[in-house]
């Protein structure tokens, strides 16, 4: 891989996400994401509930990192994405990691909030390149990205696995504290298919390169859902998958300050977006079973 390069004052005056909070991280400021210039990971290992051509059947190689550049009230992984909880690496050590799981057989590197700490990651996705790794390595964001950043990763992401969470800055903004995440949500999305081209799978039916984009469904939002489904697929038909999640489960933080939110989603609402991606004639999609809206699923963070 060609060694992606980010500038060396990239963290002195911060500017990697769109909140462009200008922090200067390397003196220990810590902006909207909470995170200094160091590597912060929360859990590294085997993750088997992303989607089938993720997971496939080893698992994928996830690399849950602290700290985020969005601030979504129904965060199921808040006590690392608010919390900040993680323990420290350097980029020697990360690559080890990443070497480690390569070790047990996963089917690729899953780096699941990797934006804020990026540059970091960077050099150590290259360190390891050099040192044998040779899996796909999976990009797992958020989708409120700059294109900038993502323009960036060419040649470090062969997958990417951003979330549009919504249509409506109404919804954004009261949700995430991001008026503006439709615009960079579709222009962050417009490069990563860009750099990749149409989804390609291996042998045994794992993604290898393309864009996967999640969305998932809030309870009360099913017009805004339909409204996210018709631009990718009016944008980029089957080039893309779109990933359908049912699984939000109520959290006690956002329940208290928006009532709305404390129920699962209806079934009878993800049952009626399902059908409107039929009706639009969408054939690469993954749904979800109901009862994947269960905390089980939510993995535990306790330094693995």
């Amino acid at each position: 891989m060609k060694k992606t390069r980010f500038s060396a004052d990239a963290l002195k005056s911060c500017a990697l996400c769109p909140r462009e909070c200008g922090a200067d991280r390397t003196a220990g400021g810590r902006g909207f994401c909470g995170m200094d210039d160091r590597i912060k990971i929360a859990r590294c290992a085997p993750h088997y509930w992303e989607e089938p051509c993720v997971s496939g059947e080893n698992g994928s190689g996830a690399i849950f990192f602290s700290g985020c550049t969005l601030g979504c009230v129904y965060c199921q992984n808040g006590e690392i994405s608010r919390g900040r909880k993680g323990f420290y690496l350097t980029p020697r050590e990360l690559s080890e990691k990443m070497l480690e799981l390569q070790g047990l057989g996963v089917h690729n590197i899953n780096l699941v909030t990797p934006t804020h700490q990026i540059p970091m990651i960077a050099e150590a996705v290259y360190a390891a390149r050099q040192s044998g790794l040779d899996l796909p390595i999976v990009y797992n964001c958020g989708g409120y990205e700059k294109p900038a950043t993502v323009r960036a990763l060419n040649g470090l992401a062969d997958v990417y696995l951003p979330d549009m969470k919504y249509y409506s800055a109404k919804y954004s903004k009261k949700y995430s504290y991001a008026y503006d995440y439709f615009e960079y949500a579709k222009a962050a999305i417009d490069e990563m298919v860009k750099q990749t081209g149409p989804c390609r799978f291996d042998g045994g039916g794992i993604i290898t390169r393309g864009v996967i984009v999640r969305h998932l469904m809030l309870p009360g939002l099913l017009f805004d859902s339909k409204k996210v489904i018709e631009y990718l697929y009016k944008t980029y038909k089957d080039d893309i998958y779109i990933s359908l999640m049912c699984q939000y489960t109520p959290v006690r933080h956002a329940a208290e300050r928006f009532p709305e939110l404390d129920r699962k989603l209806p079934r009878s609402h993800y049952e009626a977006l399902v059908e409107h991606c039929v009706y639009l004639g969408i054939k690469n999609m993954y749904i979800q079973e109901p009862e994947s809206a269960d905390s089980r699923y939510i993995p535990e963070f306790y330094g693995e």
